[in-house]
Formats: structure tokens, C-alpha cells, sequence
């Protein structure tokens, strides 16, 4: 179903064999079990609350920074990726609060957002997951596409390395044994979106 809202844009960026890591079995299960999952709520009032909190929070952050009030300007889309962020991080038992950091300092929530390296969309995703999950005709700029992959892998991650976060953001980066990015991410979650 949620497929064919993903079917706007075919991903153009072509993957050479020099780019495409060896893939972890665990994580390409996980990732194809996610999106066979449909997606909902499971505990609506507690995700209005939330997405009341982080709304505000977002206001108050855009105002003080121009290149994310770029990105949130339309209130309609800012609670497309309030929603969905809740969504794909309660599915697979995430912090909420924890993927908005990532976001924040991945793409500045721009879900257009595309690195030197060619990852793509909130998340920042490497293009080569759809082509080994046969997801063609998907696109990483969806909201939903993108936050339902990233999360799963961040997820992955996060078991992979015991529940231990810092591992788990420099895996999820490729920084294994750096500081710098999970430093980032801890930083924005303790200054933005801790919960109080």
C-alpha cells in the first residue's frame, strides 16, 4: 500500500560496486521486515502530546537558525515528519526525541537533503538500500520511506552494539572509533529534545 505513495520519483543515483559495502544479513532482515509492517499509532494521545512538545520545540529552534526554518516552514509538512519520526521510532523501539537529533544534524530536516557521499533525505540514507530491497520505483526523499529505513537501520545498530548509543550513531555514520559524530547527535538531543 504505502508503496505506491513512494512511486513520485525513481532514485537516479547509480551505485558502483566500489560503493556498495558488504551487507550485514541481520540488518537486510530487519529492513525487509520493516517494510512489510504497515504503518500506525499505537498509543495515539500519547503521540498528539508528543507532537504538540516537539512542534514547539521546532518553533523555537527554526526561529534561532535560518538554515532549519528553511526546512519547516510548512506546517503541514513539519507534522508529516513530527508523525512519521514518532511512527518508525516507536515501531522499532527508539527514543523518539533521539531520531530528531540524528535528523537535526544529518539533514537539518531538510528531506531533500543529499551529502557529498550521495546519502539521501532526512535520514540520510545511501541509495544502494532500495536496489537490495528491490524497492526500485522508491524514492528517499518520502518522508515515510526514509524514516522508516533509517530508523530500522539505526535500530540495528543500536542491538548490534548492546544498546551502547555513541557505537550506534558512529556505525549508523560510518565512524566507528570517532567521536566527532555521535558527539554531535548527544549534543543535540541533550540541547533540543531531551525530554523533560
Amino acid at each position: 500500500m504505502w508503496r505506491l505513495a513512494v512511486v513520485l520519483l525513481i532514485c537516479t543515483t547509480s551505485v558502483t560496486a566500489a560503493d556498495k559495502p558488504i551487507l550485514d544479513p541481520g540488518l537486510r532482515a530487519a529492513l525487509e521486515a520493516a517494510i512489510a509492517e504497515p504503518m500506525s499509532f499505537d498509543d495515539r494521545y500519547g503521540a498528539e502530546v508528543w507532537l504538540l512538545d516537539m512542534s514547539t520545540r521546532l518553533d523555537r529552534l527554526s526561529q534561532g537558525t535560518t538554515r532549519l526554518s528553511r526546512h519547516l516552514q510548512d506546517h503541514h509538512e513539519r507534522f508529516e515528519i513530527l508523525r512519521g519520526v514518532h511512527r518508525e521510532a516507536t515501531r522499532v523501539d527508539l527514543d523518539p526525541n533521539l531520531v530528531l537529533a540524528l535528523i537535526e544534524v544529518e539533514s537539518t530536516f531538510d528531506r531533500y537533503a543529499i551529502s557529498r557521499s550521495g546519502a539521501q533525505g532526512l535520514m540520510q540514507i545511501m541509495p544502494f538500500w532500495l536496489k537490495e530491497l528491490g524497492m526500485h520505483e522508491a524514492n528517499l526523499m518520502d518522508i515515510n520511506v526514509n524514516l522508516r529505513l533509517g530508523c530500522t537501520i539505526l535500530k540495528h545498530y543500536l542491538d548490534r552494539e548492546g544498546g551502547d548509543t555513541t557505537r550506534a550513531l558512529a556505525r549508523y555514520n560510518g565512524s566507528v572509533g570517532k567521536p566527532e559524530y555521535p558527539n554531535k547527535v548527544l549534543s543535540a538531543h541533550a540541547r533540543h529534545w531531551y525530554r523533560q
